[in-house]
């Protein structure tokens, strides 16, 4: 299994901003100024907002070469994929060397700048959102007690991680390379239903590096345990699910079972449910053709001004705009 070399070919080209780097060896800035949520003013940091996902769950571009990338942090989870060569990064002040092959995941917030990287130096840098990560995907690596599943369980209930980022060592077999590769193709080839093809490359990427990557954690309290059965079950039967029925299931007081999760999760049981019914409407809009009016049923709303409103405040921008 080798990369598309058209898709290859295309990468190694020397892209506008890449070409006046060559001739100074300066930084030229590639990000329009709506796609800057804020500078620190302090340390001058920019913050990338979620520019990058208006028409897209998942963004993918090549890193410019010829000069040093200054320091930067992101509103979204980041993935920096060696595709070809080496780089050198410093990442929440850490010196990091990725060799071809290997993979950085960083978190929300997470700082980092990057070397100059030369011409057969190839850095793909893969953006996703946290509501690309699913609850079901999750709970299906419970058992394996892994520093990954931490992370991104963390990222979906709201807490904040210890670990910043960490890095994945390109594995013998290449088994997270064929899955990258194929990412990266498919979201160059610009195919029909490549966006609904790449979430589903997204989680076999994330589970392949739990598969090769596992390291033992403390096991998870009675209570954390709980939380994830919770959100399963939100995840599963968002269309009519209540709290007097999780309260009967799991033989809880209902609202001692609010606050519980509440208290655990951070957001409110109702909030909940209404993020799962519109991350499935956003599924429903980007992968199929069907009427808005029959997605809002699908998912068990009714009010259709209060399903608008509440789409664009999650997902910043209308529905008609998905289906551009």
């Amino acid at each position: 299994m080798f990369m598309d070399s058209r898709v290859l070919s295309r990468l190694k080209q020397h892209e506008l901003i890449e070409v006046k780097q060559l001739k100074t060896g300066k930084h030229v800035e590639d990000l329009p100024k709506e796609a800057i949520y804020k500078k620190n003013e302090s340390t001058n940091i920019k913050v990338s907002n979620n520019y990058f996902f208006r028409n897209r769950d998942i963004y993918i571009s090549k890193h410019d070469r010829f000069a040093a990338y200054p320091k930067h942090s992101h509103q979204f989870l980041e993935m920096n994929y060696m595709l070809n060569g080496t780089c050198d990064q410093i990442v929440d002040g850490k010196n990091v060397h990725l060799n071809k092959g290997d993979l950085l995941l960083m978190d929300v917030g997470c700082t980092h700048s990057i070397g100059k990287l030369s011409e057969n130096d190839i850095l793909i840098n893969l953006l996703f959102r946290d509501q690309s990560i699913s609850i079901n995907f999750l709970d299906d690596m419970r058992r394996s007690n892994s520093v990954l599943y931490d992370f991104l369980l963390n990222r979906v209930s709201g807490e904040s991680n210890t670990v910043r980022y960490i890095i994945f060592r390109n594995n013998i077999d290449n088994d997270i390379r064929y899955t990258m590769e194929d990412i990266i193709t498919e979201y160059y080839s610009k195919r029909e239903f490549s966006n609904s093809i790449i979430k589903e490359y997204l989680s076999i990427l994330l589970t392949k590096l739990v598969r090769h990557y596992h390291v033992s954690t403390d096991k998870r309290s009675p209570q954390q345990q709980l939380v994830i059965k919770i959100l399963k079950d939100i995840s599963e039967e968002f269309r009519d699910i209540s709290l007097e029925k999780l309260a009967k299931k799991y033989d809880y007081n209902k609202n001692y079972l609010s606050n519980f999760i509440k208290r655990e999760v951070g957001i409110p049981f109702t909030t909940l449910v209404m993020n799962q019914r519109l991350i499935q409407a956003h599924n429903m809009i980007t992968s199929t053709n069907l009427p808005i009016s029959e997605i809002i049923e699908d998912i068990g709303m009714k009010n259709k001004n209060s399903f608008y409103k509440k789409y664009k405040a999650y997902y910043l921008m209308m529905t008609g705009d998905e289906r551009k």
